[in-house]
């Protein structure tokens, strides 16, 4: 028994294995904690970590697997620790703190981020309430969305960000060698090919 209740009830009801509720009850720690000792960064430095890759997905700016490994490599300098990280950590890095993940990041032009702000974008919501737009069947509606590649850049790949977004935004200053591409697609799920734009007078 414990706190009134049966070690089989309390499993039967939370779905957790008898062996392992056995062994918390018996004092034995979880696998993660075990394994804390043997983790290059303390489980503090590995939030503060996650706390920054967050941070930094929010200005647009989501780091890429060597800019966290560089990183942790210099939290690990500042307590005289040169020991490179294995292969293998960030894979792991991201398992202990399940609120990242791996994902493809989306380019977008600085100007047209800083662009899209509250004050220009409300005025527009106002047209749709113009008796003849919104008279506009669902079919005819299309919302369209840009795009775009770096050439010669290697880093259009993938970044870590937030569980909580699909796609990672950004920022990306006006190039010349940019590659855009724009979307479309309809209120009832009908897509277009997408329409791509290359640099130069003509291709």
């Amino acid at each position: 028994m414990a706190n009134g209740r049966s070690v089989r009830k309390a499993c039967l009801n939370w779905g957790v294995p008898r062996s392992t509720l056995q062994n918390r009850i018996n004092g034995h720690v979880s696998l993660k904690e075990a394994h804390e000792p043997f983790q290059r960064l303390s489980p503090v430095q590995e939030q503060r970590l996650t706390d920054w890759v967050l941070v930094q997905e929010a200005l647009g700016r989501s780091p890429i697997h060597a800019q966290i490994r560089a990183f942790a490599g210099r939290i690990l300098a500042a307590r005289q620790d040169g020991i490179p990280l294995g292969k293998r950590w960030m894979a792991g890095f991201i398992r202990r703190n399940p609120i990242l993940r791996t994902k493809k990041q989306l380019r977008i032009d600085s100007v047209r981020v800083n662009g899209a702000t509250s004050e220009v974008i409300r005025p527009w919501f106002q047209k749709l309430e113009v008796p003849t737009i919104k008279a506009i069947k669902p079919e005819n509606r299309w919302n369209m969305d840009e795009a775009g590649i770096m050439e010669g850049q290697g880093e259009n790949g993938l970044v870590v960000g937030s569980t909580e977004r699909r796609h990672i935004q950004k920022k990306q200053p006006g190039s010349k060698t940019w590659t855009s591409f724009i979307e479309c697609i309809s209120t009832i799920g009908k897509a277009l090919l997408p329409l791509l734009m290359y640099k130069g007078k003509s291709v």
